[in-house]
């Protein structure tokens, strides 16, 4: 039986992207519809959509600034439906949602009259139109944040020199999370005020080691993300420099801690150089560096808990944690990661490396096979990449992304453990846990082991400490950290052995 494809083309009908997706994930879940996307009709969207199987000829004619409808259902009454709920979600002020007030200014011109004391704008276009409405902020004297990507990195280049000019931060694009004076902004956790800066490349690497800071005791003067490109050679670090000259001058923050994956060995001396230059102490997580030279008032930690342990002076987390006596036998050899966090991703995949264990992944750090490799190895997947989200929201946002990863490492008898992610805070799902744990059933009767931690605080709006409970009576087991978790895993499978 085919599937029946509607498309509706909204001209000139601008949302952001989060809302967009957050739209989109709920057409999809009604009954018959097969899959569904709300997107703005920029190339890029459109290729995405195309590629889902989403777009008909009715579409044709969507540029840039307008929305497109796309539905496949099972029948054509169900994409009626799911149409007429679409265009309710799309005209339902958001006020009406819960979300704010019903008004919103529908240009950046509008927002700054409408806010004079603002001194920093949130860009969530799609990448076509980022640069653009990123640069009549910085001319406004706005700091931003680019949670938008597919932005080109000469745009990024030449809006970082601009706002740099101008004493202005751009943090991204790509930029997913930040925590601006206690605000957080985009995913982002609740944490505890304290006198402890992170600069991170990383959004869930921001999020997991300022979760585990407030949970420690500790807490956050400010998290200032900078996107995943910043450290290249091509950037020269421009953010990252900018955001240590801000924390090294702010009188609140005590210690910094620096996230990214290993930069351009030019770059990371042009920080390394600043970083010596600081009155300051410095923890630095270069996630899949085994070694770095560092000054002596900076320390190089291997892991985001070794990290977060670091920058609270030495002080061990989780102590009473006791992986051996809370592993049981896995029923076989092999472990299969499936992550929604792309940092959280490849800290499991340094400490699998620093095991001995022979590790492969989509997204492999230095020293890791490709997923495509031909090996007997544990896999560990980011689910957040392009290949898995294309058409779909992201995996905290909609966790069914990773529902048939989850199926499949299940049937797959090689596989003794499978570990994953439960990542909260705003901007997630509203409650992961309850979906990850109504999508296994009766799987967890089955032999297959399933750890899991989750990345956030018990004054996030999902609570961390009910997320927990709702794992553990399914019979998942919980460890206190990504990290933490990880040895459990190892621990599992070596019981095996």
């Amino acid at each position: 039986m085919s599937s029946t494809i509607i498309n509706e083309v909204r001209r000139g009908f601008y949302l952001d992207s989060v809302a967009l997706m957050r739209f989109s994930r709920a057409i999809a879940s009604l009954d018959g519809i097969e899959e569904a996307a709300l997107m703005m009709a920029s190339p890029s969207n459109r290729q995405i959509m195309a590629d889902a199987g989403l777009l008909d000829a009715t579409s044709d004619g969507a540029e840039g600034g307008d929305l497109i409808i796309g539905i496949r259902a099972v029948n054509a009454e169900a994409a009626e439906t799911a149409r007429a709920e679409a265009n309710l979600l799309l005209d339902t002020p958001t006020g009406a949602q819960g979300e704010g007030q019903s008004w919103r200014p529908k240009s950046l011109r509008a927002a700054v009259k409408a806010r004079p004391d603002a001194n920093l704008a949130l860009i969530s276009v799609a990448g076509d139109f980022a640069a653009a409405e990123a640069r009549k902020a910085l001319r406004r004297g706005l700091h931003v944040m680019m949670f938008s990507d597919n932005v080109s990195i000469a745009d990024e280049l030449a809006l970082k020199r601009e706002a740099q000019s101008l004493g202005l931060l751009v943090m991204g694009p790509d930029c997913g999370t930040a925590i601006i004076n206690g605000t957080p902004l985009a995913f982002a956790n609740k944490v505890t005020d304290g006198d402890i800066g992170v600069i991170g490349a990383s959004g869930t690497g921001t999020q997991e080691i300022t979760c585990l800071i407030s949970q420690g005791g500790g807490g956050i003067s400010h998290a200032i993300g900078v996107g995943g490109r910043d450290l290249k050679d091509e950037i020269g670090g421009i953010t990252t420099l900018m955001a240590l000259d801000a924390l090294d001058a702010d009188p609140k923050t005590r210690h910094i801690v620096l996230i990214s994956k290993p930069p351009a060995a030019a770059v990371a001396a042009r920080v390394v150089e600043r970083i010596a230059a600081s009155q300051k102490t410095f923890t630095v997580c270069f996630i899949g560096a085994e070694s770095w030279q560092l000054p002596d008032n900076a320390s190089l930690a291997l892991s985001l808990k070794a990290a977060a342990e670091q920058a609270l002076g030495g002080r061990a987390l989780f102590a009473d944690f006791q992986a051996g006596a809370l592993a049981q036998p896995a029923p076989a050899a092999k472990v299969r990661g499936l992550f929604s966090g792309g940092t959280l991703c490849a800290e499991v995949q340094t400490l699998f490396k620093a095991a001995g264990e022979q590790v492969m992944s989509n997204a492999a750090i230095p020293g890791v096979l490709d997923l495509a490799a031909p090996a007997d190895a544990h896999k560990i997947i980011d689910l957040g990449s392009d290949e898995y989200t294309q058409g779909r929201p992201h995996p905290m946002i909609d966790p069914s992304v990773r529902d048939q990863a989850l199926q499949d490492a299940i049937k797959d008898k090689s596989v003794g453990v499978i570990l994953l992610d439960v990542v909260i805070g705003y901007g997630a799902h509203n409650d992961p846990a309850g979906h990850l744990v109504d999508s296994l059933g009766t799987a967890l009767a089955g032999d297959t082991l399933i750890i899991a931690s989750v990345t956030g605080t018990d004054a996030d709006p999902q609570n961390r400490r009910g997320q927990i409970t709702k794992l553990q009576a399914a019979g998942i087991l919980v460890a206190p950290c990504n990290a933490d978790a990880t040895v459990l895993a190892l621990a599992c499978i070596r019981l095996n052995r």
